[in-house]
């Protein structure tokens, strides 16, 4: 027997035939490798719509085979080249419409529905009830019949599976918008609620409840209608039996149910003479939920913002509007803040408290000039700093001695005069007691801070000086040489903690 001559080199050559097999093996290994690698990357479809795909495909083929004999026997396509060019032209076309109607339905799918397959899905079952035509052409009627179903009829199907069942699979909540499946689900819902079925989250005992409820009413309202009828026994015996299988002896709210349907069915007459508002009257038109926002910022993205940034953005808009107004403004745009917010975002420090309506009238008529008294007391506010508070350096009590002066004099007379009550007589050179006695440590208090005035002027000059970071009250005191009540008004307007 003859040796083949790789054979032969083999034997002879045993290394070299060693190392050509080992790189053979390591190639083809690589390869297998790298082809299974690939398999496994690619996004496969379902198991199902490959196996409806392979099935699309094998039909598609049976049919070809029909499109064949009918393109030589019926259409007189007897050169081959011919045949084979124009033969498949059904299929292909199929074929090319399913792949399209496939793509619309991903394109038009959503969460809640798959999709419509469009123009493309509605040519794949034209062209499927033409390609029948030549199955019963080429093999009667007995032939036909098998080659129509397992060829086109069958293609066309598998095909619809192959480009629908992906999207189900996928979400099987979602829904399709073709017009054979809207019109399938129509009717299913419409049969279901005719059976009394259609309410969802009920179980068969109260399905049966329910009926028997509905027999029960019908019955009662018969037997008013007609009490002695013929009939009114047999009826009362299917009244009494609808009422024992409604369960509204021993289940309450199956009884009110009962009583309510019976009460509707039996004063529907009442309906005619309803009294109802005319819908046609001129009603107003609803205003927005939320004014204009500021800024062209719209009102919900105004609402997820930081409050104070929102104030900022108002304040922004409308410069000229009181710490309250803004509040409401913003109120308004769907932020509810307060003014105190307001005034913490803005650091215009808290208002100044109200004065009573009785004590300022008191306070105004105090002001004017008494008729007929020898002596005038003439107040008025300065935005001035007085010439002895100017210095920094703070004095101490203990410095020098206090001598008590009399500065001014009012006449008080012994009778009320302007709803302000009389004062007793008070010695002119009071001596000063034991507890007049000031303090060492107690910082003397200039006769300019003693009424502090309003507005301060050294507010602001301290707000553009510390900015937020708010100073003490003996700070204060040192850096502007001011008593302890005006540097605590300065500190609580500078937005300060007690």
């Amino acid at each position: 027997m003859p040796t083949h001559p790789l054979i032969t080199w083999a034997v002879d050559h045993p290394w070299p035939a060693a190392g050509i097999a080992t790189a053979a093996l390591a190639v083809i290994g690589a390869t297998l490798w790298a082809t299974v690698r690939t398999a496994r990357a690619i996004d496969w479809p379902p198991v199902p719509v490959l196996v409806a795909g392979a099935g699309a495909i094998v039909c598609t083929a049976y049919s070809g085979n029909t499109s064949w004999r009918f393109a030589g026997e019926r259409l007189g396509m007897v050169d081959s080249t011919e045949r084979a060019l124009m033969f498949g032209a059904g299929e292909l076309a199929l074929l090319a419409c399913a792949v399209m109607a496939r793509a619309n339905k991903a394109a038009t799918s959503t969460i809640t529905t798959a999709g419509s397959a469009g123009v493309p899905g509605v040519l794949v079952w034209v062209i499927t009830g033409v390609q029948v035509i030549p199955c019963y052409a080429t093999s009667g009627i007995v032939g036909g019949t098998v080659r129509a179903v397992i060829g086109p009829v069958l293609a066309g199907l598998l095909w619809h599976l192959a480009m629908g069942l992906e999207i189900r699979v996928a979400r099987p909540e979602a829904l399709s918008t073709g017009l054979p499946a809207i019109i399938g689900r129509e009717l299913r819902e419409r049969l279901l609620s005719r059976l009394g079925l259609a309410a969802r989250d009920r179980t068969a005992e109260q399905i049966t409840r329910d009926r028997a409820t509905a027999r029960a009413v019908h019955l009662a309202a018969v037997l008013e209608l007609h009490p002695d009828g013929w009939m009114s026994g047999y009826r009362r015996r299917r009244l009494a039996a609808a009422v024992a299988r409604s369960g509204a002896g021993t289940n309450g709210e199956q009884r009110h149910r009962l009583l309510q349907q019976l009460a509707a069915r039996r004063t529907s007459g009442q309906l005619a003479t309803v009294p109802l508002a005319s819908p046609w009257a001129d009603t107003p038109v609803p205003d927005e939920a939320y004014p204009r926002t500021p800024l062209g910022v719209t009102g919900a993205q105004l609402r997820v913002m930081d409050p104070l940034a929102v104030v900022h953005l108002v304040r922004a808009a409308h410069p000229g509007g009181t710490p309250a107004e803004v509040a409401a403004l913003c109120t308004e745009y769907g932020v509810p803040v307060s003014e105190t917010q307001v005034r913490v975002a803005l650091r215009a420090g808290n208002p100044h408290p109200a004065v009573p309506a009785a004590t300022a009238t008191a306070l105004d008529r105090a002001s004017e000039p008494v008729p007929g008294a020898g002596l005038e007391l003439d107040v008025w506010s300065t935005a001035l700093v007085h010439p002895e508070v100017q210095s920094r350096v703070p004095v101490l009590a203990a410095a020098g001695a206090r001598t008590p002066q009399v500065h001014a004099r009012i006449p008080l007379s012994t009778e009320p005069e302007y709803g302000v009550p009389a004062a007793p007589d008070v010695p002119e050179d009071p001596v000063p007691g034991p507890d007049d006695v000031p303090d060492e440590h107690d910082d003397e208090v200039p006769d300019g801070d003693r009424d502090v005035p309003d507005p301060d002027p050294l507010i602001e000059q301290a707000r553009a000086e510390y900015g937020t970071d708010v100073p003490g009250v003996r700070t204060l005191k040192a850096r502007y040489g001011i008593g302890q009540k005006r540097a605590q008004h300065i500190r609580d307007a500078l937005g300060g903690t007690p």
